[in-house]
């Protein structure tokens, strides 16, 4: 069975490290938003809203100028909280307690003495669950005037279990309002926060165990926990456009849950949205000390150059750099001409990646004619389109060689099919058939050295490299692309040590993917 649990951390993991979603330069920062809260809950004291206790207790976590996380407290005291950072944030982003952010309460204990006040329905921690409620057999009790403000729930609210399985969390989605037992914490966002973003905090941090009980015997999850649970703050943009990709990819692995006979699983979706991440950079933690993609490059060319010197090699006239401006944009120099192009990059790359044309990056394909009396040959036939391998390559008499077989192949090349390429006949040739030939209705990427084989290989079954070549199909019967096609394309080029990482992660969360396939053949 998938691990369906190790796979919703993971795409959680990257939410919250803001590693799903790019960075705006142009949001607001979270510091502004915090501000902004604070400034509104002084507004509140002063109204009388709140009481001066509410917000003694509010703080400022901030980066000091030895890069150590400290907090300031209401009467100026600061203290480093470093020990308690789990992980760095984009800059944009802030950590902040709970508390800061929440107006919070708690609801009305059970007490069967009490029967002043109007009998009401209300919920209890076994009516909450993660993200969902059952609210069959609700059961009432009497709440006065006071107690009805204090308890009732409104559309939005976000609701924590302080019992039980503690830190249990859904938001309440109904037009109707209900009250809370004691058990149950309310927390009301003051302004521009998403709370569905916050419930997946508290998920994460449930499964990390970042929430744990006190007390003895019955656990609990206090209010004081609560509010000083240190939490991610992004700007209030980026919180909506995580929660609304956390939605789609988690959909999807949700789907993977439903294992009956009636469930037809399209884990395609999942694969995709896994892919996507590894080639913008979102799977793996960067490394600063890892060597820039842009320093191998550099070495490459220089090699190259060398090679043309002693007359080894010809300059390939294509061949180009990208770079950045001083103004931010894009530029690639082919020979002496440098020319802006802003509008063929599709996403941002972190600071250490490159992109690259497959001029660039591809080492270009040699020719191998069949000698002795069979050879093994590697046609369209012999791919398998969904596990993207070569099934079995075809054994033939050197004397019927087809025209066509004469690409030669070595092991960490990659096959990909001009005809057809929505089809996505892509395969990446292993060790055990390095020695075959195959048909020159593929092209066979082979690396000069700034690809990992096998990163170069989930790149291109990726659906931004399959999709964009699609673009370029002509033909009518057996519609096709072109070698240029494949080598002007823009592909992005990680840190070979990043790549490195990138690959063991894709191919942990790919092998739990596979395995829920082959449960349901």
């Amino acid at each position: 069975m998938i691990d369906t649990v190790a796979l919703r951390e993971k795409v959680l993991d990257l939410a919250i490290r803001g590693k799903l979603v790019p960075q705006d330069p142009n949001d607001e920062p979270a510091s502004v938003l915090l501000e902004r809260i604070r400034a509104q809950k002084q507004q509140m004291v002063k109204d009388g809203k709140l009481k001066a206790k509410d917000i003694k207790d509010d703080s400022i976590i901030f980066v000091g100028e030895d890069n150590l996380h400290y907090e300031k407290f209401a009467d100026g005291t600061v203290k480093c909280v470093e020990d308690e950072i789990p992980f760095e944030l984009p800059a944009s982003w802030n950590w902040c307690r709970l508390g800061v952010l929440f107006a919070h309460n708690t609801g009305k204990a059970l007490n069967s003495s009490d029967t002043a006040g109007t009998k009401l329905t209300y919920i209890t921690t076994s009516n909450l669950y993660w993200d969902r409620f059952e609210l069959d057999n609700l059961k009432e009790m009497p709440f006065t005037e006071s107690e009805i403000e204090k308890c009732t729930v409104k559309k939005g609210d976000l609701l924590v279990c302080e019992g039980g399985d503690i830190g249990r969390s859904a938001i309440w989605s109904f037009d109707e309002e209900i009250r809370i037992q004691n058990h149950i914490h309310r927390l009301r966002s003051y302004t521009d926060l998403s709370n569905r973003f916050f419930y997946y905090v508290l998920f994460l941090w449930k499964r990390l165990e970042r929430i744990g009980g006190q007390g003895i015997g019955l656990q609990g999850f206090s209010s004081k926990a609560l509010h000083k649970l240190i939490v991610p703050l992004p700007p209030h943009k980026e919180q909506i456009t995580i929660v609304e990709k956390l939605d789609s990819i988690l959909d999807s692995v949700d789907n993977l849950d439903e294992l009956n006979s009636e469930f037809t699983i399209d884990v395609e979706s999942v694969k995709k949205q896994i892919l996507d991440l590894a080639i913008r950079g979102k799977l793996v933690s960067q490394n600063p000390g890892d060597e820039p993609a842009s320093a191998l490059l550099e070495r490459i060319r220089a090699e190259k150059e060398e090679l043309i010197k002693q007359g080894k090699i010809k300059r390939d006239k294509k061949e180009s750099v990208i770079f950045k401006g001083e103004d931010n944009s894009y530029y690639e120099k082919i020979g002496n001409q440098t020319l802006c192009i802003d509008a063929e990059i599709p996403f941002e790359l972190p600071p250490e990646w490159v992109w690259c044309r497959g001029y660039s990056c591809f080492s270009g394909m040699e020719t191998k004619r069949p000698d002795g009396e069979s050879f093994r040959y590697i046609d369209i036939d012999s791919i398998d389109n969904k596990a993207h391998k070569i099934k079995q390559p075809k054994v033939i008499a050197a004397k019927d060689a087809p025209s066509r077989a004469s690409r030669a192949v070595q092991a960490g090349s990659v096959l990909f099919s001009f005809v057809r390429p929505y089809l996505e006949n892509i395969a990446y040739v292993n060790s055990d058939n390095k020695d075959c030939i195959a048909s020159t209705g593929f092209y066979v990427c082979n690396s000069n050295g700034i690809l990992y084989p096998p990163f170069m290989y989930f790149l291109m079954i990726s659906e931004y490299v399959v999709q964009g070549l699609n673009q370029f199909m002509k033909g009518d019967n057996s519609p096709s692309i072109s070698k240029d096609n494949i080598e002007n394309w823009l592909y992005p080029i990680p840190p070979i040590n990043e790549q490195k990482l990138i690959c063991t992660e894709l191919e942990k969360l790919l092998d739990y993917i596979a395995t829920i396939e082959k449960s349901l053949s």
